[in-house]
C-alpha cells in the first residue's frame, strides 16, 4: 500500500482537568502528605500542589496523515510543550512518510539539542512519538503492540500503586505500592511513622503479597541506607526513586548496600537511552522505571529496554496506562505492569485518564488483555474542552 504523509501537526491544551495523575481534586490519597523534594520546607509538606507539580498541565498531540487519519497522544506539558510543537517540531513532522518514525525522532532529539536533552522538551517529544505510534497503528489497522513485533505473552499482571495496598490485594493485584509520607526532615518521630504503616500494611496483606515504598526522589544516602535495614523485616520488595534522578553515584552505592533480596528501583524522570546507560552502567538499579510519556516514547523505550535487557535488568514503565500497556505485552524483560489507583481512597479499579480518554481498558482482578484495536485503541473524549494556544 502506499503510504500516507504527514500534512498537520497540532498541540493543545486541557481545559477543566482530569486528564492526568496530576490534577487531583482535594482529599485524595495522591496529594495527602507525600514525602517529596521540598518536604524539607514544612509549607510545602502538606500537599504536592502547594509546590506546583500541577502547573504544566496535560499536552495533547494529533497528527494528520494526508489520507485524513489521525493519529493522537497524551503527556505532561501543558502550554510550554504546545509551543514546542507547534513552533519548532511541527517543521520536522510535516511532508514526512508517516512510517518514518526513526527519522523523526533523531531530527526532533537532535534539533532541540541546544535546549532540550531531558526534562519538558523530552516530554513533548514523547507526545509527539506516540502520536506517530498511534498514526501509524490507525492507517495499518494494526493495536501498536503488533507494531511492536506482536505479544510475549496472553495478558498482563499488575501491581497497583496507591494508599491501600490491603485493598488492592482483594482486587487481585500481585503487590501494593505505597508513597512514602514523611522523609528525612522530619526526623526520627517520621522514621518511626514510616516503618509503623509499613509494618501495619505487612499486618494486613500478609507474607506473600508485595509491598514497595515509592520515595518519590525525597530521601538523601544516609537516610535511604538506615530506612532499607529498618524496614527489612516488614519483607519490603523495592524502594523506588529514593534520591535525585542525577545521583547516579548515591544509587550505586545504596544498591550496594541494600539487605539481601530488596531492590533498588528508579528511572520515572530519566530520559533517553543515554540517561539509562547511566543508571545501567554504573550498577544503580535492579530494575528501571521509564515513563513513555517522559522518556522520548515509544521509539526511545525500545532502546532503552534492550539495554536494559543487557544488563539483566527488568524495565517495569512507571504507570501510563495504555501508552506502556502495548510495550509491556511485548518484551519478556517486562513481566508486570504498574497500574495507578485513581479513586480518590484507592478502593476502587477507575481509568487512569478518565473523563479525557474513551474506551480506556483496566484491569479486572489484577490481570488485562491489552485489546487489539488499532493503534493504542483509544479516543479522545468530545465533551472535554481542548484548547489550542498556538499554531504555525
Amino acid at each position: 500500500m502506499s503510504m500516507p504523509k504527514i500534512r498537520h501537526v497540532r498541540a493543545f491544551t486541557v481545559r477543566g482537568g482530569g486528564a492526568d495523575y496530576h490534577d487531583q481534586p482535594d482529599g485524595h490519597w495522591i496529594d495527602d502528605h507525600i514525602a517529596t523534594p521540598l518536604a524539607r520546607y514544612p509549607e510545602y509538606r502538606q500537599s504536592r500542589r502547594s509546590f506546583g507539580i500541577d502547573v504544566l498541565g496535560t499536552l495533547v498531540v494529533e497528527i494528520e496523515a494526508s489520507d485524513g487519519t489521525v493519529g493522537f497522544a497524551v503527556t505532561t506539558g501543558g502550554e510550554i510543550g504546545a509551543f514546542i510543537v507547534e513552533k519548532h517540531l511541527a517543521r520536522f513532522l510535516e511532508g514526512q512518510l508517516v512510517t518514518d518514525i526513526e527519522k523523526m525522532w533523531d531530527l526532533m532529539y537532535y534539533g532541540t539539542l541546544f535546549y532540550g536533552r531531558k526534562g519538558i522538551v523530552l516530554n513533548t517529544i514523547s507526545g509527539v512519538d506516540l502520536a506517530l505510534w498511534d498514526l501509524l497503528g490507525k492507517i495499518r489497522e494494526e493495536p501498536v503492540f503488533q507494531l511492536l513485533g506482536g505479544p510475549v505473552r496472553d495478558e498482563l499482571q499488575f501491581y497497583a500503586t496507591g494508599a491501600r495496598p490491603d485493598l488492592a490485594k482483594e482486587m487481585g493485584f500481585i503487590g501494593g505500592k505505597m508513597p512514602l509520607q514523611h522523609g528525612p526532615a522530619e526526623g526520627e518521630e517520621g522514621l518511626r511513622l514510616n516503618l509503623e504503616r509499613l509494618a501495619d500494611m505487612r499486618s494486613r496483606v500478609g507474607d506473600d503479597f508485595w509491598l514497595m515504598y515509592d520515595c518519590w526522589m525525597s530521601l538523601d544516602l544516609r537516610y535511604a541506607k538506615r530506612f532499607s535495614h529498618l524496614a527489612k523485616d516488614s519483607g519490603l520488595k523495592w524502594m523506588e526513586e529514593t534520591l535525585s534522578p542525577d545521583d547516579y553515584w548515591g544509587y550505586a552505592e545504596l544498591r550496594r548496600q541494600m539487605p539481601p533480596g530488596m531492590w533498588v528501583t528508579t528511572g520515572e524522570h530519566e530520559a533517553t537511552r543515554w540517561g539509562f546507560r547511566m543508571l545501567l552502567e554504573m550498577g544503580c538499579c535492579d530494575m528501571i522505571q521509564p515513563d513513555v510519556g517522559w522518556c522520548g516514547g515509544i521509539t526511545e523505550l525500545i532502546k532503552i529496554s534492550a539495554l536494559a535487557d543487557a544488563h539483566e535488568a527488568l524495565v517495569v514503565p512507571h504507570g501510563s496506562s495504555v501508552y506502556s500497556y502495548h510495550f509491556v505485552v511485548t518484551r519478556h524483560n517486562s513481566p508486570f505492569a504498574e497500574f495507578l489507583m485513581m479513586a480518590p481512597k484507592a478502593d476502587k479499579v477507575v481509568p487512569m485518564f478518565t473523563p479525557l480518554l474513551l474506551d480506556e481498558p483496566v484491569p479486572v482482578n489484577g490481570r488485562m488483555k491489552v485489546p487489539d484495536r488499532p493503534g493504542f485503541g483509544v479516543r479522545l473524549n468530545p465533551d472535554c474542552a481542548l484548547h489550542r494556544p498556538y499554531q504555525h
